[in-house]
């Protein structure tokens, strides 16, 4: 049973080791690691890599894949979107995320690169349907330069400061839009739900697998 990730940094590659070792043992991972596709969406659009993605996909799917994650918020409705004619399963890793944050009436989306926030409010508002919720951004001003530069607890600290900065008197949750900020959660002390997306992610993925293999 095999999964394919497709990742636009290598940092996410032993998150989601631990994260299958622990929660979905016997599940195969093949990690395909593409940081351009980043690079090029927040220059150019996501919608600018909607053919190198696609290409991604078919790859894994060609090596025999039989559902593919795509771990960037950025590029994950692209990804999505490039799934129809491809015969498996390719899942977005911030959709069981979103659709648990949805249940909010009051959205706190945290970001260390701009080009995320449009579509993780865009995924929010998808999964929200007919429910109202109030959804507001935050951008953690050079945050990213510091994952940039390798100095993760850095990172870290930074998102997990600006997320404590966040008023809970107004109630809601925090959905942190990129999976290398899930381990932030654990350095704040906002009273406020902080919502991450690998874990989640993984275990839609892992049971579209099962779903295939059945």
């Amino acid at each position: 049973m095999t999964l394919a990730l497709l990742h636009t940094s290598p940092v996410h590659v032993p998150v989601f080791d631990g994260l299958r070792d622990r929660h979905h043992p016997g599940l195969v991972l093949r990690h395909l690691v593409a940081e351009e596709l980043l690079d090029r969406a927040r220059a150019e659009g996501p919608e600018a890599v909607a053919g190198a993605v696609r290409d991604a996909l078919a790859e894994a799917v060609a090596d025999g894949a039989r559902a593919v994650l795509c771990t960037c918020s950025t590029i994950g409705g692209v990804a999505e979107r490039s799934a129809a004619d491809l015969g498996v399963p390719v899942l977005r890793v911030d959709r069981p995320m979103a659709a648990e944050a949805a249940r909010s009436e009051r959205i706190v989306v945290v970001a260390a690169v701009a080009s995320t926030l449009e579509p993780t409010v865009d995924l929010l508002r998808e999964e929200s349907g007919d429910t109202t919720s109030i959804v507001t951004t935050l951008l953690v001003d050079g945050a990213w330069e510091r994952f940039e530069a390798g100095d993760r607890n850095g990172y870290l600290d930074a998102v997990a400061a600006a997320v404590d900065r966040i008023d809970p008197t107004g109630g809601g949750v925090v959905v942190l839009a990129q999976a290398s900020m899930a381990d932030a959660a654990e350095r704040t002390t906002t009273p406020l739900p902080v919502l991450s997306s690998p874990r989640l992610g993984l275990a839609a993925a892992a049971d579209a697998v099962v779903r295939r293999h059945e």
